[in-house]
């Protein structure tokens, strides 16, 4: 079965403030920030995998829908909490869909952006994860 570590960040204080620090609270120095908004439910974005980058996908706010596909298995999650994000260490194709009109998902991830660490076509991507099947063992 797929696992996938979710990080519980912490809540500070009475206007709950969350601060995230790359290699404390996520295992990765943070190279990258950048967020999803302005979606309405009919939206779908992802429809890619990447080679090497790592993530943490979260919604400060409203929700959407993530699924996540490991070459073997599949799995649906749902994202709404400004304090819950999912860890994607590995390749993984993703799909996002279902965003409430309020959604803004926030992502954070270990690598500037690299066109070519990009794998756009999904039989693409599923020749790529047999081929590395052994380097990208599951998550703990």
């Amino acid at each position: 079965m797929m696992k996938l570590t979710k990080f519980n960040f912490s809540v500070h204080g009475g206007g709950k403030l969350v601060a995230i620090e790359g290699n404390q609270d996520v295992p990765f120095d943070i190279k990258r920030i950048y967020y999803i908004h302005a979606c309405n439910e009919q939206d779908r974005r992802g429809f890619h995998a990447h080679k090497n980058l790592r993530q943490v996908l979260f919604a400060i706010h409203g929700s959407c829908k993530l699924d996540l596909d490991d070459g073997q298995e599949k799995m649906a999650i749902t994202l709404d909490s400004p304090f819950e994000g999912i860890y994607i260490d590995r390749p993984m194709w993703r799909e996002i869909y279902h965003f409430t009109n309020d959604c803004i998902l926030m992502v954070l991830a270990s690598e500037h952006y690299a066109e070519d660490d990009y794998i756009r076509n999904y039989d693409d991507f599923i020749k790529f994860t047999k081929r590395e099947n052994n380097v990208y063992p599951s998550s703990k």
